[in-house]
């Protein structure tokens, strides 16, 4: 890729040199393969298609400003794989093969992986599938791991660029002791319809609140919310909220920065308090939010606004996207020892 490109990456698909997989079958994982051809050959009967046995990860690989490149916390998106199989009954790869694999496809596509600066990154994309032909709506018993990966810009459009967001009163994103806390792709099905409802009244992004009682906040559809009051990090806590890598990282580095971190229901009358929000998940690390329409359904046109920004990022919020990035690019020191660098 000609290094004029770099400037003009959006989180979208390119196609790389290789992709890989691995299959469980008879109790054992079988050797990992690689394949320039991103098609792969799948029966019309496996349980993926027919009953959604399907779960994924996203992570990034950065180029330092050292030239070391690095994976961020590999480990963790290993333990959540893991436990979003064990729910829908399938095999995982056990941690040592996840993270062998994504050291795999990053020095398989290395020339695709964006140089320092840029501010783009190499997108893993971890997916493991129930692969067995079947009918019966039953765990599969055979799966397909598989590492995926695309050169991505910015998830919203731009780095640290606000945007506006709707909350989603008539429509729920996971259940009440249902799915919301495994990273199943059922769940971001479920999110579509009201987010293209929500994309054709001008809004970037849904808000979704608890299922149970539809007071407090969950998520957004594609990352957790957080908001910053005074000196405090605060975001929800939910059995029905997907336990986001980032906003762990975003609690821990806003404690060392001497701020006060709270996890805990957070009412929708509190965005009235709150002097910066957020959205923070791989795919964009920290998106500030400029404003949240609390509308009594989306397709309303009745609202009530708690606007944060105009224009640009809060403070907070950025002290802690810088730190986060720059630990992610080898900026600042790594003092919780959250990188893994491939050779």
């Amino acid at each position: 890729m000609a290094a004029t490109d770099w400037s003009k990456l959006t989180f979208s698909y390119t196609k790389t040199s290789t992709i890989l997989y691995c299959k469980f079958k008879d109790g054992v994982w079988g050797e990992v393969e690689s394949h320039t051809d991103d098609n792969i050959l799948l029966s019309s009967f496996a349980g993926v298609l027919h009953y959604s046995i399907e779960c994924f990860e996203g992570l990034k690989a950065f180029r330092g400003k050292d030239g070391n490149v690095r994976l961020f916390r590999p480990e963790e998106n290993a333990k959540r794989m893991q436990n979003s199989a064990k729910f829908l009954g399938i095999p995982a790869p056990d941690t040592e093969l996840f993270i062998s694999m994504c050291r795999q496809i990053v020095k398989e596509n290395l020339d695709f992986l964006p140089p320092y600066g840029t501010g783009a990154s190499l997108y893993l994309r971890p997916t493991l599938i129930g692969y067995n032909p079947q009918l019966g709506v039953q765990s599969s018993k055979e799966a397909m791991f598989m590492m995926l990966c695309s050169p991505v810009g910015a998830y919203t459009g731009g780095n640290l660029e606000p945007c506006n967001a709707a909350i989603a009163r008539n429509y729920d994103r996971a259940a009440t002791f249902g799915t919301g806390r495994y990273k199943l792709g059922g769940n971001y099905a479920a999110s579509l319809y009201s987010l293209n409802i929500a994309h054709s009244k001008g809004y970037k992004a849904v808000l979704y609140l608890d299922p149970a009682t539809h007071t407090l906040i969950d998520e957004f559809n594609s990352s957790n919310f957080f908001a910053i009051k005074g000196n405090k990090y605060i975001t929800p806590l939910s059995d029905t909220i997907l336990p986001s890598i980032t906003n762990k990282s975003l609690e821990t580095v806003a404690a060392d920065l001497g701020m006060e971190v709270e996890r805990r229901p957070v009412t929708v009358e509190e965005l009235a308090t709150f002097e910066e929000a957020g959205e923070c998940g791989t795919a964009v690390v920290i998106t500030p939010i400029s404003y949240i329409d609390d509308k009594p359904s989306l397709e309303s046109e009745e609202y009530t606004r708690y606007r944060f920004t105009e224009t640009e990022c809060g403070p907070k919020s950025l002290r802690l996207y810088k730190t986060i990035t720059g630990i992610q690019y080898g900026e600042i020191e790594d003092k919780f020892g959250w990188c893994i660098f491939v050779d």
